[in-house]
């Protein structure tokens, strides 16, 4: 998407200018064909950032399920030493800390996940508003010249 961005904002940069203001001619057809090329990629991107999303839910899904194997692994062995009630203690002490690290792991990482997509977006969402803008003003000056 980027290098279409790209090739969108050197194609107005190097169109010729208008003598004595900060407008440029452009060739519609051409500038049309890489408004159409970044389009078609948009969705690409908006996929991506999707996926991230749905990766994101799957390591918190295989966190959980870790904590809750790890959880189960801890009562079994608390069960076959009940007599000992130190390590019995013990056992649901480290069974917490894991859940609770495992809670923390999935938190930092749905924010982590989250912060990247919005980043991204915004990204885009700026590059495009750019892009918008000099759309805009081109169309302006065609209609000016008219």
């Amino acid at each position: 998407m980027l290098s279409v961005l790209d090739d969108l904002e050197e194609f107005v940069q190097s169109s010729p200018r208008v003598p004595l203001t900060k407008k440029v001619l452009v060739d519609e057809e051409k500038f049309l064909d890489l408004l159409d090329r970044a389009r078609t990629i948009l969705p690409e991107e908006v996929r991506k950032a999707k996926w991230l999303v749905q990766e994101r839910e799957k390591v918190i899904n295989e966190s959980r399920q870790e904590a809750n194997r790890l959880l189960e692994e801890a009562q079994k062995e608390i069960e076959k030493k009940v007599e000992e009630s130190e390590i019995v203690r013990r056992a649901r002490e480290v069974a917490e800390e894991i859940v609770s690290k495992a809670e923390q792991v999935a938190r930092e990482m749905r924010l982590g996940a989250r912060d990247y997509s919005d980043d991204v977006l915004a990204k885009l969402e700026t590059r495009l508003e750019k892009i918008l803008k000099e759309i805009e003003g081109g169309r302006k000056e065609l209609k000016n010249m008219k």
